[in-house]
């Protein structure tokens, strides 16, 4: 018995890197897996559906089950095509991932306005699109698991990645209104945030030795997705080969409570100390 016998993934961005890896691992649990990509370079220029394709063909090969969704995620179509082939091949939505993404790195002064959009379209406006009608169907159907992807650059900052950063955050609050919501329907809602060795990460080989690998990153979603983590949402789970593994949260001081007489700019100061963290605790 698989982790995920019965179970149907869709994972979008899974033509390679971590994506490749979480659809094959899902594939050898039970599931049958709904594989998008849209293909080509890692600054979202062209497309390419062979990248799906070939992840399909290796999970066929080993006897498992899967499909390949060309689809831009990052348009409503895109997103309602990917969960449309899932239903009509599998008959089931109980799983997502949402792992899609590029890159655009620059430092904040140099960022233009292309650059900006096609990074928050993405990764934001594309977790949007693949998770409505999952999650719709999912609220009618006995509920299920979305993992959505964010990153250390999106919850602390990374320099030249200004772009990127905002869109991972708003993945981050995105994921927090859907544990809420959706926490009556069964539907559990992961944050995802690892450090690992993938297409978007190849480019800076020196910190290869410090990354996780996608194999060891797909045990921590499978772990999520599967009934591992027993019913547990709304969580941020972080994976770093220096930090290790680690559940991240927004965390506040114990603050000071104003006076009904108003508040004044030298009542910060004053109270410096209950309102804000240390600094050296600060990472």
């Amino acid at each position: 018995m698989g982790l995920l016998d019965g179970k149907v993934a869709l994972i979008t961005g899974a033509g390679g890197g971590l994506g490749e890896a979480y659809a094959k691992l899902f594939a050898r649990e039970g599931a049958a897996v709904a594989v998008n990509d849209l293909g080509g370079p890692r600054d979202g220029s062209g497309a390419d559906k062979t990248m799906a394709e070939r992840v399909v063909a290796e999970i066929k090969a080993e006897g498992g089950r899967a499909l390949a969704n060309g689809a831009d995620i990052s348009t409503m179509d895109g997103g309602r095509s990917l969960f449309e082939d899932a239903i009509n091949h599998f008959g089931r939505a109980d799983i997502l991932v949402n792992n899609a993404g590029i890159l655009r790195d620059q430092s904040f002064a140099k960022s233009n306005e292309a650059d900006w959009d096609k990074v928050i379209k993405v990764h934001l406006k594309g977790t949007f699109c693949a998770t409505l009608p999952v999650f719709r169907w999912m609220r009618d159907n006995g509920g299920g698991v979305i993992v959505n992807t964010s990153s250390g650059s999106g919850l602390r900052g990374n320099f030249g990645q200004s772009n990127y950063g905002a869109a991972k955050a708003g993945i981050w609050g995105l994921s927090n209104v859907l544990a809420i919501e959706g926490r009556k329907y069964n539907i559990r809602v992961w944050t995802f945030a690892p450090s690992a060795l993938t297409r978007m990460t190849a480019g800076h080989p020196e910190f290869a030795s410090d990354l996780l690998s996608p194999d060891e990153t797909a045990q921590a979603v499978l772990y999520m997705v599967s009934d591992l983590s027993d019913g547990q949402t709304g969580r941020v789970l972080h994976l770093s080969r220096w930090d290790g593994v680690r559940e991240m949260r927004m965390m506040g001081m114990k603050g000071w409570k104003p006076p009904h007489t108003g508040l004044k700019a030298h009542d910060f100061l004053e109270h410096a100390r209950e309102i804000f963290f240390p600094e050296e605790n600060i990472e």
